[in-house]
């Protein structure tokens, strides 16, 4: 990363990490350079992958999607095929957030957002196990969001 990036790009990151929404003029000002040379940084940026998309963060219980539930999937095999076909089935459904391979005593975490638990109880019951291969699943709520979606440190 560092032969990439000098430490105006860093900067730029860092940034457009905290708020996206800072205009280029904004930013060029911040960064101390012209508005013409923070477009083009910018634009590299995006073009070499290290931005790689800017989106709104919305406030969840705003939209009444206010119940955070992580859940632990074991499948009833682990093989590269099984896993395969999980995780296309899972990229189709829209309420799960972030899908992760994990080590240890679950194949995947899941992290989903709910109006309350009535709406988990059905998706649990209609749609997450019923996603090819699944063994078992273990349920968290989450009671309280100490940390979510911090900005990455560099």
């Amino acid at each position: 990363m560092a032969a990439r990036l000098d430490r105006t790009d860093l900067k730029i990151l860092r940034l457009l990490q905290n708020n996206g929404r800072l205009s280029n003029a904004e930013l060029a000002e911040t960064v101390a350079i012209s508005p013409a040379t923070c477009h083009r940084r910018t634009q590299r940026l995006f073009e070499d992958g290290f931005i790689a998309t800017v989106r709104a963060m919305i406030a969840p219980k705003k939209v009444a999607k206010g119940t955070l539930v992580m859940v632990g999937v074991v499948l009833d095999r682990s093989t590269p095929e099984s896993f395969a076909i999980f995780e296309q089935a899972v990229a189709k459904l829209k309420f799960v957030l972030d899908c992760h391979l994990v080590a240890g005593d679950f194949d995947y975490f899941l992290k989903i957002r709910v109006g309350d638990m009535e709406d988990f109880n059905r998706i649990h019951g209609e749609q997450l196990i019923a996603l090819p291969g699944v063994r078992q699943t273990r349920t968290f709520f989450v009671m309280k969001e100490v940390v979510d979606n911090a900005p990455l440190e560099f």
